[in-house]
């Protein structure tokens, strides 16, 4: 009977999840941390020139390139699993300058066209103004005559909601995004990233995206979060995920590229 004995005992004392040197439960399903670090690709041509830069592309300047470099320095310690841009030139250089200066071995960049900028249809390469204006006078509004003022007002006077389906609206072609396809093109490109990233084990994750883009996915991760905080040039937006939810640590900021 005692080696019986002996059986229901060791069976009765087996755990499917084992025990820590303490006594406590160890779980061996513990929900891993992804560190998501969202980047606004650095100056271009046409940032510098105020045209309509969405699906069209324009290359980076000199200043946009080392905005980059000085994002990669900032960051050369994070050892990333993943890294992401669309198929815009801008957002892929702007990620490959960042990698070049890691300490770490680096992930191959995937591309996709979630993270595109918006489509502002054919006030695309045009000046802003000219685009500003159109939204402003179809409003009715009593609008500033300056090029940054105008812009300023205008997101002073509307959500991002309301400013991309002004524009929508006012595109002659009728081809510029509204926010809800730019909202269900986003709110499918992010369960893809993670998937992705999940099966690679999680870990830290570059994403460079833009502008435009940008709030909208952090609308659509965390409704509520953005504040219509400034996404400038090579800024980092910093978001957690763990156990289905995204938290966001930090949204635009520039301590990397702002030296002086």
């Amino acid at each position: 009977m005692l080696p019986i004995a002996a059986l229901l005992l060791t069976a009765c004392g087996s755990n499917e999840t084992g025990t820590d040197d303490s006594g406590g439960t160890a779980s061996t399903n513990e929900a891993k941390e992804t560190t998501i670090y969202l980047v606004r690709h650095g100056k271009t041509w046409f940032n510098t020139m105020n045209q309509v830069q969405g699906y069209s592309d324009s290359p980076l300047t000199e200043e946009g390139e080392e905005q980059a470099k000085l994002v990669g320095e900032g960051l050369k310690d994070v050892e990333f699993t993943s890294a992401y841009s669309s198929d815009l030139g801008r957002q892929r250089n702007t990620a490959k300058l960042i990698l070049e200066q890691n300490q770490h071995d680096v992930p191959q960049i995937i591309e996709n066209n979630g993270f595109r900028e918006k489509n502002f249809g054919s006030f695309e390469g045009q000046s802003n103004d000219d685009m500003n204006l159109a939204v402003a006078k179809a409003l009715d509004l009593d609008y500033p005559e300056g090029s940054d003022e105008l812009w300023d007002f205008l997101k002073e006077q509307l959500t991002e909601e309301e400013l991309a389906n002004k524009v929508a609206e006012v595109d002659p072609t009728q081809t510029a995004e509204t926010y809800d396809e730019m909202h269900q093109r986003v709110e499918k490109v992010m369960p893809e990233m993670i998937k992705e990233v999940e099966a690679k084990g999680g870990g830290n994750v570059l994403i460079v995206s833009s502008g435009g883009i940008i709030p909208i996915i952090l609308e659509s991760v965390a409704p509520g979060e953005y504040q219509g905080e400034k996404i400038a040039n090579c800024s980092v937006t910093t978001l957690t995920y763990k156990d289905g939810k995204y938290t966001i640590d930090k949204i635009g900021d520039t301590t990397f590229v702002d030296q002086d």
